[in-house]
Formats: C-alpha cells, structure tokens, sequence
C-alpha cells in the first residue's frame, strides 16, 4: 500500500479514506518523515483493521507503528458490542499486558559513583531473566487462579511490595472480568514457575537517570528532578499470555466461520464481543493482564529489595505501570454520546488526561504518567496525558521506539560483542543472558525514539515531561 494515499489533515494526524469494504478510515498519528519509512506491509494491516465489524471512527496508527500479527504493532482500535464488534487475538497480541513500570529512587546519579557495576551484578543474581526463566516462587493449581483473579493485589497480599504500590498501577493493579476457567491447563502449567522473571527479546530492567526535564510542573507531580535515578521494568505475562493467545486464535477462527465473519486476513481472528467465544477470550485476557501485572509487582519487589540493599540510601518509590497490549472497557463520546467500547491497545498504552477518574488521584491535575521505553542504550521518556478534547485516539499514545528492523536482520547486521562494545564505549553497562538476543535488540535496529515522541506530542497525544538516558541494562 503506498503511503501518499495518506493525506495531512492539519489535525495532527494523516488520513486514507475508506476504500471499498472499509466501515471506517485510517490515521496514522505522527510526522510524515516517519510516514515515508513505514513499510507498506504495516499500512496494510491498518486497512485491513477498518473492515472489521463494529469498528469506530478510524483505524489507528500511533507514531511507533511496525508489522505485527493480524493488527499493526502500535495499532488502536475501538469497537461498539451493540454494533456487532468483535475482539480479536491480533488486537491485543500474544504477550498480553506487556508493560512498562518506572520506580523513583529519590537520589541523584551521582550517589551511583563507584558503585554501578556492583549494582548491576546484584540485580542480575536476583532477578529472573532470558528465554524460559523461571523464579523463586513455585504456586499451586489454587494459588494461581487466585493470582489470576487479583493480580498484583494478589503479590502484594504475599509481601511482594507495598499496598501503596496498588495506588500507582493501571486498575490498581487488578483488572475485573478475569475468570481462570477460561484459561487452558496448558497455559497454567506454563504460569507456575515464571512470575517474578524478565523473560527474553526486549524484555529489560534499566537503571537510568533524568537527563533533562520539560515540563516543570508535571515533573514535580511525578516526583522527577535532573539527575534523578530511576528504575525501570519491561515485561508481561509471559508464557500464560502467549499460551491464552495460541489457544484463542484456534478458538476464535471456529467462531468466524460460526458467525460469518467476512475477514481481510485470516490473522485477523475475531468474535463477535457478545458472543460465548468473545466473551471468553475476553475473560482469558483479563487473566493474562492480572498474570502481568503480578509479574512486574514482584520484579518491583525484587529490585527495591536487591537495590536497598547495595545501597541503603536509596527508597524505590513506584511512580506508575502501565500496559500496552490490552483490550479495556471504556466509555468514550462518539457522535455527541457517551458509549461503552471495547478498546484494542497494540504496542499503545493509555494515555488518559487529568479528567479522567482512572489514573492516580495525585496525578489528576496533570495527566497520567505515560512511559516510552527507548531501545537499550537510547533515550526513554516520561510523557502526561492531555485531555480527552486534545486527544483523538480514544485516549491512546505511542509505546516506545518501534521496530525499524526484523531481529533476524539485526542479527545479520550486527553481532552482540559489536553491540555491547558499542554501549560500553557510551558508559552504558549492558547485562544479557543471550548473545543473540542482545544483537537483536540493537539501537539501531529501532527508529528514533526522539522523533516518535515528538510527533506523539505534535499530535496531542501526551506531551513531554522528561527524557531518562540509560546507565546500565539487564536483557533477557
């Protein structure tokens, strides 16, 4: 698909119109520079979202958009039941409720002096990481549904972290709707040895610091100052969540030929959200969303732990986790009305505005945190939601840097001591528990996380409130 079929509307976003069997239109939400270098593969896939039933307004692309399965990661769609919407596996992804939680340490970087390596090492015994690792906590067939029912309630309750923690996660860490019937055996089994783990590909846990400051005022309600050292956490639900989404795409493609559901591509697998089967995908989901939340509770507590302990000064606040590979029940206005959707979330994370009674009540005068990891040994960013008026996403904003490259091209193009060599050169310690994984999540095999994040704020989606540069990286 070519992208000049994308005209500039001056409302911060391209449009292609719809286009034979389309219900709706497609934007894509950044620069047109941006615009240019996406693949025609990725534009495709957004098109092929417009023909889904019960779609509204558009389909999206936030400015981070790559090729991902059925939907575009960095895609955001909404769907109305009432109008026959469906759900789909490739809305949400396989590694559901993979996310991103940022936790202050309240002292400057130069507390760090001597003192990095040692810290790296620590954290590196302590927490889980790479391809099938698996932790401490060993749960039982009981233990586990309950898990999946709470979510990071349920780690909090088991002394992983503190209930002041709950008050700073997305749902208060516990989505509603989860029913672990719905989840396979297959799933769980995959479950009970990995909470509390990093797992693999661009998974990582980072130690950065606040390397310049925009917004003044929302910094201070973040709690955010120059220098500032952070800890930050990448990572979802691992096997269970690829496990739900396996299962359900072989459910679901039963339920379109059920429901004759006429589809553009058959990775689109989807059921009508009233349906049996879309109500139990759904309920799967929210148990794959509590898995994930749980899992970065217990991470959170194992760093907290590990760095009070190497350096007692330090008092690792949370300053918000947010998810973005989520189906979520929300109420938007269309057409002048308040309706009840159903919004799909791919490699986009809510970035909902000060109005909003979702996000904490110390964030409401200013927005909620919205995290943008960079790719390991970029920038990352701290962003606020604006108002529902500036954002016409439903909401929604950028995730991260999005893929530029394929990982089996990185690794052709460089190798992990190329990479590692490069950051140590940077003064950036890196960590990886596998050689191959370190070549694939290469910076250079990402687009520019600085230009993703200015066109996420040139379209009103969030706006900038802090950049973080990387001291040291641990990857799975």
């Amino acid at each position: 698909m070519d992208s000049s079929l994308f005209r500039d509307t001056g409302q911060g976003y391209f449009e292609m119109a719809r286009e034979r069997n389309m219900r709706v239109p497609v934007r894509f939400f950044g620069s047109r520079e941006i615009l240019l270098d996406m693949g025609p593969e990725v534009l495709q896939q957004a098109a092929n979202v417009a023909h889904l039933p019960g779609i509204r307004k558009a389909s999206l692309m936030m400015p981070d958009a790559h090729w991902g399965y059925g939907f575009p990661i960095g895609g955001v769609a909404a769907f109305n039941p009432d109008q026959g919407g469906v759900i789909s596996v490739g809305g949400i992804g396989y590694d559901i409720a993979c996310g991103v939680r940022a936790m202050r340490t309240g002292m400057e970087r130069s507390a760090l002096q001597g003192r990095l390596q040692e810290l790296v090492d620590a954290l590196y015994a302590s927490v889980p990481a790479g391809l099938g690792s698996e932790g401490r906590i060993k749960l039982s067939a009981s233990k586990l549904d309950r898990l999946l029912e709470k979510g990071a309630s349920w780690a909090v309750e088991k002394g992983y972290g503190e209930e002041a923690d709950l008050n700073f996660i997305e749902d208060r860490g516990q989505m509603g709707g989860a029913d672990p019937d719905k989840v396979s055996e297959t799933a769980k089994k995959r479950q009970k040895h990995q909470l509390g783990t990093l797992g693999s590909g661009n998974h990582y846990l980072e130690i950065q610091y606040v390397d310049r400051i925009y917004d003044e005022g929302a910094a201070a309600s973040f709690g955010l100052f120059p220098e500032e050292v952070l800890v930050t956490i990448h990572s979802g639900s691992r096997g269970l969540g690829h496990q739900i989404g396996t299962d359900y795409v072989h459910h679901l493609s039963r339920a379109v030929a059920r429901h004759n559901l006429s589809l553009p591509a058959r990775e689109l697998v989807c059921a009508p959200i009233r349906s049996s089967e879309g109500q139990d995908f759904f309920r799967a989901m929210c148990c794959g969303v509590n898995s994930a939340l749980a899992n970065r509770q217990v991470l959170g507590h194992l760093a907290r732990e590990t760095f009070t302990r190497v350096i007692p000064q330090a008092r690792l606040d949370l300053l918000y986790d947010v998810s973005h590979n989520t189906c979520k029940i929300e109420d938007h206005e269309v057409d002048g009305r308040t309706t009840r959707l159903y919004v799909h979330r791919k490699g986009a994370t809510r970035a909902f505005g000060p109005e909003s009674a979702e996000i904490p009540e110390a964030y409401r005068s200013t927005g909620q945190p919205v995290i943008i990891g960079g790719s390991m040994g970029t920038s990352s960013y701290i962003l606020a939601g604006n108002s529902a008026e500036q954002n016409t996403a439903w909401g929604s904003a950028c995730h991260g840097a999005g893929r530029a490259m394929s990982r089996r091209k990185a690794t052709k193009t460089w190798t992990a001591k190329e990479v590692i060599g490069d950051m140590s050169r940077q003064g950036i310690l890196i960590k990886a528990t596998s050689k191959k994984g370190a070549a694939e999540e290469a910076p250079m095999a990402y687009k520019d996380v600085n230009l993703v994040v200015e066109a996420t704020q040139n379209a009103g989606l969030a706006r900038k409130v802090a950049r973080m540069r990387p001291l040291a990286c641990i990857k799975g």
